[in-house]
């Protein structure tokens, strides 16, 4: 493998960026629900857990199993021995997640693959416009930074999936989180929904490639990829 890339196994979005996720910086995912991000999550996940790396996934929205099952097939029981699944409760025991899986790529008696944060804002959405907001958005700016720095020392890449909210002015989905969330993700990947099971991935931001777009279409057995081969 690249040092420097993780292929996704998706050939157009491989192309889209490069070669794959950086290894040292966040990747943000965003768009609307449905759109593929946490089918894209569990595919890069299946790869690098096949290539005996320990993939660290925390799960605030309930990753289905099924789904897990259908891309493993057989193997899906040798591939969860080298899952570690959280499922926080709230923002603080995300904040939990987030800084054991670090902890554990950077101390590396393990050769953690990945880290995996979906939704990295579900909780953090639920405090808005509430008596809490300031301390969730410090609670998700401490825990971004924490990825960004491990991802950065550790070369283990980071999937942060996003949410949405449109913009009445601009009449755009945009990413919760502001501006540092942005800031801090050096890779930030749009998933549209298309008719029937297309999907599209618009590279948003990267620091060295330019902005384009790759399409894959999900499968029982997982994502295949849309366009050469």
């Amino acid at each position: 493998m690249d040092p420097e890339r993780c292929p996704t196994g998706i050939a157009s979005v491989d192309r889209l960026l490069g070669g794959g996720l950086e290894t040292d910086s966040v990747t943000e995912l965003y768009g609307e629900g449905g759109s593929g991000k946490t089918l894209f999550c569990l595919e890069v996940a299946h790869r690098v857990a096949l290539e005996n790396r320990w993939v660290f996934y925390i799960d605030t929205e309930g990753v289905s199993v099924d789904r897990l099952r259908a891309i493993a097939g057989d193997g899906l029981d040798l591939e969860l021995k080298h899952w570690l699944l959280s499922t926080p409760k709230n923002l603080a025991d995300q904040g939990k997640a987030v800084e054991t899986a670090c902890a554990l790529a950077r101390e590396g008696k393990r050769p953690v693959g990945l880290i995996v944060v979906d939704s990295g804002t579900f909780f953090y959405r639920l405090s808005l416009s509430g008596p809490d907001e300031d301390d969730a958005r410090q609670a998700l700016s401490l825990a971004v930074a924490d990825l960004v720095s491990t991802a950065l020392h550790a070369h283990v890449p980071v999937l942060f999936t996003n949410q949405v909210w449109r913009s009445m002015r601009e009449g755009t989905l945009e990413p919760l989180g502001g501006s540092f969330l942005n800031h801090a993700a050096k890779t930030i990947l749009r998933f549209d929904r298309l008719p029937g099971p297309r999907r599209r991935v618009v590279l948003v931001k990267h620091r060295s490639l330019p902005e384009g777009s790759a399409e894959f279409r999900i499968r029982e057995s997982g994502l295949e990829s849309v366009g050469p081969a």
